[in-house]
């Protein structure tokens, strides 16, 4: 079956499943971070936050009673403190534990954009909206979508942190290494239109309006439309979305909620070059695709294929290095995207019952001016494009309810994906500059495969919490059982990838904590978790005869996370400090098992395990009203445990994982007085190898953003009416911000392998904001 568009009806489907009773699926299971009785879904900031407990003003590096390592940020530091329309996974960044890397300063280019947790990378961490699945929110469209695209920035009420180990009940079957959850604003109580525009660096611009109905006899809406065009800061082109928010709630009774968001993204971006080490040197900070230089590029495309000399403009790469490789003509992405959820929360009277049924669907192409395949004779280049189709409906459901001191809750979650990826070439004739079509809309000259995949998870739940003590004591332990299944179907002949049958199943994997309550101000904790990874689709991107051997000894990627720690608060402060310990078990990798004089084909391997273990702390200082120190600091020493094999022994066993820092520090300062309101932020981040045997590594650096804004209050039938000024690495530290875009290799110690992105240089940006 190939992958096609849902229909309204499927949608209808998932909508009605989200209200019914049942807590269907067979096999199946769990469900999603949902709030807890204790903690209602989010609301928006306007709505008194003594009755919706999840809805955050700042920062919060507490959280009493929780068994494990716990985080929150809230509306202030995504939409006050960054620049409007930032991603809200950059202001998780000061926050201890978490890496958050990107190549522009918003956070947005999905290409370079990448998150860490205790040595884990994005590919191995889950992540929710509204208890939705976003999947790894991975570019290359294989199981969800990047948060950006699933919701507007403003829009977001609050981000739950868990690194280490995420709730038990979360929707994500990648969930290895912590979880990043996202809570939406619920609609304004009272009528009116907010407004909010951008202009800086770069020929930006941003405009972002929301109007909500305000509440009548328990229902509630708004409807939010942003639009955004930037200039790359360095090189041709520009990255523009148009992005829809709506979200309608409806409340009745004692405790009865439904609520319905839905969101519609389209993206387009203009690719910034991968760099090396030595291309960085030999060429500058701002090297880039050569668009609109057709001629070079297609000298280039000569040279690389014995048809004369490379370029003047590569001369000062060494004479060994693929220069044919330095840079291409162009590149870029577009996506398009729709996403749905209809949850409920109902009162059935001594139980809580809370399902949400969703749908997304996404539409994609990565474009790239490749010089290995000609278009004809006079042409050696094509336009090469990676095609991918996703959809997806789910349902996730949880029923909670006490016995005695016994709060007790069971959960499924459900999904079925259908992924379909292809690669395509078609024909170039000369210099463009358009990248706002779907070249699939064309006949391609060439197909190099057509690739459906078909994936269906399956998990449940059960946790029991037990108050002892008279609450000073919290004990909670239980556990779920997982199941994904691919199924892989290649639909045109082709040698690179097979097909065939994956499952990823553990019947028993559990979570166990103790949180104890020393006073009203302090508490430690202690927690275990494990958790497995479904395959995805990587093991089908070798032959079909590596793959009918691999299969058999495969067994999914295992975590098992220890955590321990303290945490304080005051008047005036808020602290905690925690140490972990993490066991990465069956680290999968492609490789070539085999010494080069052996002939044997690449495949997914075991290549062994890792052990991480560190520490980390937070305080934050807020002796006087309006002013709020925040300090984080981050030990972690993650580090393979095994050689492997790859056309000989690959020395790994005691190296550090890469494109993860030893040590990071975070020191925020935030002020509000009279109208006024400042921050200024400084992130550390320490030495990050960039090969699995640590020959070379890109150094570490400091950045500093900084904000200040004036609120003017009520004017001339306008209300809150403010202006905001926001600089982006303030010294215009050049550093590399994103590691490992194309992969990371065994050895590099030369600085070839161009995998590194460049992190932006200072920018500003000035914004205006009102309601009436």
């Amino acid at each position: 079956m190939t992958c096609h568009r849902v229909s309204l009806r499927r949608t209808a489907l998932a909508a009605a499943l989200a209200l019914s009773l049942h807590a269907g699926f067979a096999h199946a299971a769990t469900d999603d971070d949902k709030p807890s009785p204790a903690s209602s879904p989010t609301p928006s900031a306007e709505v008194d936050a003594r009755n919706n407990p999840r809805q955050l003003d700042a920062i919060s590096v507490i959280a009493p009673g929780e068994t494990r390592q716990v985080q929150s940020i809230g509306v202030d530091e995504i939409t006050r403190q960054q620049t409007p329309g930032s991603s809200a996974l950059k202001a998780l960044d000061k926050l201890p534990g978490v890496q958050f890397q990107a190549a522009d300063p918003w956070g947005a280019y999905e290409w370079s954009t990448q998150i860490t947790l205790h040595g884990f990378d994005q590919s191995r961490l889950g992540f929710t909206l509204d208890g939705i699945p976003l999947g790894t929110m991975g570019y290359g469209v294989t199981n969800g979508l990047q948060v950006t695209r699933a919701i507007t920035s403003e829009n977001i009420a609050t981000v739950e942190l868990a690194q280490g180990a995420g709730a038990l009940g979360t929707a994500s079957n990648t969930n290895l290494g912590g979880t990043v959850q996202f809570y939406s604003a619920d609609p304004d109580m009272k009528p009116g239109v907010r407004f909010n525009q951008v202009i800086g660096s770069d020929s930006t611009q941003r405009t972002f309006v929301r109007a909500d109905t305000g509440d009548h006899g328990g229902f509630s809406m708004y409807v939010s439309f942003a639009h955004a065009d930037t200039d790359k800061w360095k090189g041709y082109g520009d990255q523009k979305s148009n992005q829809a928010n709506l979200k309608a709630v409806y409340q009745w009774g004692d405790g009865n909620r439904i609520s319905l968001f839905a969101d519609g993204s389209k993206r387009k971006e203009y690719d910034y070059m991968d760099l090396s080490l030595t291309s960085q040197r030999a060429l500058g900070w701002d090297w880039d695709y050569l668009q609109p230089d057709w001629n070079t590029a297609v000298g280039i495309a000569n040279a690389l294929n014995g048809n004369g000399a490379y370029p003047a403009i590569l001369n000062a790469l060494p004479a060994d290095y693929g220069k044919g490789d330095a840079t291409y003509y162009a590149g870029g992405g577009i996506r398009r995207d729709g996403l749905a959820g209809l949850s409920g929360s109902f009162n059935l009277g001594g139980a809580t019952l809370d399902a949400t049924g969703y749908y997304h669907g996404d539409r994609g192409e990565g474009q790239w001016a490749t010089p290995y395949q000609a278009s004809s004779p006079t042409v050696p280049l094509s336009m090469r494009t990676t095609d991918y189709g996703l959809d997806r409906y789910g349902l996730t459901s949880a029923l909670k309810f006490q016995l005695g001191n016994h709060d007790l809750e069971l959960g499924v979650w459900g999904e079925n994906a259908n992924n379909r990826q292809e690669r395509n070439f078609f024909t170039l004739d000369g210099q463009y500059t358009s990248l706002y079509t779907f070249y699939n809309d064309q006949t391609p000259f060439l197909r190099a495969f057509l690739q459906h995949y078909e994936t269906k998870t399956r998990m449940a739940y059960a946790e029991d919490t037990i108050h002892l003590l008279d609450d000073q004591l919290t004990v909670n332990f239980g556990a779920k059982s997982l199941r994904v299944t691919t199924d892989a179907t290649s639909l045109v002949p082709t040698t690179a990838f097979a097909q065939g049958s994956m499952k990823a199943s553990k019947g028993f994997l559990p979570q166990a904590g103790a949180d104890y309550r020393i006073d009203a101000n302090q508490d430690v904790y202690v927690s275990y978790a494990k958790n497995i990874a479904a395959y995805g689709i990587t093991p089908f991107s070798t032959s079909q005869a590596s793959f009918d051997a691999a299969k058999s000894r495969l067994k999914p990627e295992e975590s098992q996370t220890w955590q321990a720690g303290y945490r304080a608060h005051g008047e005036t402060f808020e602290a905690s400090v925690g140490v972990f310990y993490t066991r990465f078990e069956n680290r999968l990798l492609v490789t070539t098992p085999c010494p080069a004089v052996v002939t044997c084909a690449s495949s997914l391997n075991n290549v062994g395990d890792v052990k991480s273990r560190g520490a980390d702390l937070a305080f934050i200082w807020k002796p006087i009203h309006g002013f709020s120190w925040l300090n984080s600091l981050s030990y972690n020493r993650s580090q393979y445990q095994d050689d492997y094999q790859n056309a000989g022994t690959v020395h790994t066993a005691d190296k550090e994982v890469v494109g993860v820092p030893k040590t990071m520090f975070s020191s925020s300062l935030n002020y509000e007085i009279d109208g006024w309101r400042a921050n200024l932020e400084g992130k550390y981040t320490g030495r990050r190898y960039i090969t699995y045997t640590n020959d070379s590594s890109v150094p570490s650096y400091w950045v500093v953003d900084a904000g200040i804004a004036y609120d003017f209050g009520d004017m001339s039938g306008f209300k809150g009416v403010s202006i905001g000024f926001n600089v982006t690495n303030l010294f215009d530290k050049r550093y590399f911000a994103s590691t490992g875009t194309n992969g990371y290799v065994a050895s590099d110690p030369l600085g070839y392998n161009q995998t590194l992105m460049a992190g932006a240089p200072r920018q500003y940006f000035v914004n205006l904001n009102a309601k009436f």
